[in-house]
């Protein structure tokens, strides 16, 4: 195996990414994952899988500023995690210049959600699931109107995003987030595969193909638009 391999492959290991490279198309395609849960200012076991945001944002600013990547695929499978940190993610990728696609697969839950949506156009395998509940915390906290008026704060700001990149209504996704008759145990609102389309979270149904293949037209279409000018 050469050295370019050999790195290629520890890449894929280590952060989940990889280069898409379509000798056809001529288009480099930058595969980044998130998967298991979102990993904020505090480290989580070591048997938990997680997605580290301070490995993300810096790769996400390499992909924007760099003229050998044409694209973004963001797979997604987490059932969310720390906040503040994917509603980061969520911003990077949703002011990348560079055409992005997203494709949902077993799950994107929680915080998960703003990270499906944040992409130019998105995808979900029939069986993908997304979960929307309100936002908790672990830990200590204070029974404090302060920290109720945090919450709602906090709720808002991932509301305002997931409506912003989608095509879901805000009284709409505050009944889902709210919904007492679907979790037993809690609040929220469970949308498999149409489901989600149909609420307008998500662009479409498809798999793996669909996405690489949209993101080749999307790329295309980039290119031909800046030959033109």
């Amino acid at each position: 195996m050469s050295e370019a391999e050999t790195n290629k492959t520890d890449t894929i290991k280590e952060y989940g990414q990889a280069v898409l490279d379509n000798p056809k198309k001529n288009h480099h395609i930058h595969l980044l994952s998130v998967i298991g849960e979102i990993e904020g200012h505090e480290c989580l076991p070591s048997t938990t899988k997680t997605t580290k945001y301070e490995h993300v944002l810096p790769q996400l600013a390499v992909i924007e500023d760099s003229e050998d990547v044409d694209g973004l695929l963001l797979i997604l499978n987490t059932v969310g995690g720390d906040v503040e940190s994917g509603l980061a993610i969520a911003e990077m990728v949703a002011s990348i210049s560079k055409p992005t696609v997203s494709l949902v697969l077993g799950g994107s839950h929680s915080i998960g959600v703003p990270l499906a949506v944040s992409t130019d156009y998105s995808f979900i395998v029939p069986s993908g699931t997304m979960v929307i509940h309100p936002v908790r915390m672990s830990g200590t906290v204070i029974g404090a109107k302060q920290t109720y008026d945090y919450f709602k704060q906090m709720q808002d700001r991932i509301l305002t995003f997931i409506e912003r990149h989608s095509n879901a209504r805000l009284e709409q996704l505050e009944q889902m987030m709210m919904n007492t008759d679907m979790l037993s145990k809690d609040l929220g609102t469970i949308l498999v595969g149409e489901d989600a389309v149909n609420e307008g979270l998500i662009c479409a149904v498809g798999g793996i193909k669909e996405a690489v293949l949209k993101l080749h037209e999307m790329i295309d279409h980039t290119k031909s638009g800046k030959m033109t000018k």
